[in-house]
């Protein structure tokens, strides 16, 4: 059903759409730190990293901080969606469709996520708790970080936001009249609860890691599956807490 949705899409909008994704997959390629510039750091240590401008506890730091995330969310979460704004688009029958409009609300809220996460990186790391990188130099960090993961993958808020995301026809239905601003804010609000703690997991897996954002990309599609996501959510729970107790484990 999503499959066909995905193969009717068609137009300027959407290739337009599909731009913004490739673009930002291309630009954190692009930001990526190379593997050789981690192993001078490794020899150098943490001047070596703030003189490359990774991350500077200035404003200029925060700014490339946020915009990276910005790109990261972006990346990571347009492909969640795209079967829900084939589903709006297909309701094109019913009324009026902005698609421009519905995509700009859902990145409007990502982009507010993006200035929280960065805040929440540059306190991390002045706190000495990440590295440049992102990358969590605590076991204590890492740990809580996936074990707030986990319980949350069993949490009555992931259950409402997955349900809406899995039956997108049903959400738009029930807040069409709000127009497409507003349910694009809608949508990247619902989309949010499904998806931060994983997110979050940026500080264990490497912020700017492609491997850890491809990884986690994909499972968060299949999540949002309603044929396989529901097999997904809590065994994927289950796991978090067990790599959670292992990283405590080993740290103590």
């Amino acid at each position: 059903m999503i499959a066909a949705r995905v193969r009717r899409m068609g137009g300027a909008q959407w290739l337009a759409l599909y731009a913004l994704i490739l673009g930002s997959w291309g630009l954190l390629y692009a930001m990526a730190l190379p593997a050789d510039l981690r192993e001078g750091a490794v020899i150098f240590g943490t001047d070596f990293l703030r003189s490359l401008c990774v991350l500077t506890p200035d404003a200029a730091g925060f700014a490339r901080i946020t915009l990276m995330w910005a790109l990261m969310s972006a990346a990571m979460m347009a492909p969640t969606a795209l079967p829900a704004f084939a589903t709006y688009d297909d309701l094109g029958h019913a009324g009026e469709t902005r698609l421009g409009a519905l995509v700009a609300g859902y990145l409007a809220v990502w982009l507010g996520f993006s200035v929280i996460a960065a805040c929440a990186q540059m306190v991390l790391f002045n706190g000495g708790l990440l590295t440049a990188f992102g990358d969590s130099r605590s076991g204590f960090l890492s740990a809580a970080l996936l074990a707030l993961a986990g319980l949350y993958q069993f949490s009555p808020a992931k259950a409402a936001c997955l349900l809406r995301c899995r039956r997108p026809l049903a959400f738009f239905m029930a807040h069409w009249d709000e127009g497409a601003w507003r349910n694009g804010l809608r949508l990247g609000l619902v989309c949010l609860g499904c998806c931060w703690a994983l997110m979050a997991l940026a500080f264990v897996g490497g912020v700017m890691n492609l491997a850890f954002m491809g990884l986690a990309t994909l499972v968060m599609v299949l999540e949002k599956l309603p044929e396989l996501g529901r097999y997904l959510t809590r065994p994927l729970g289950a796991a978090l807490l067990c790599a959670s107790a292992w990283v405590l484990f080993t740290t103590i």
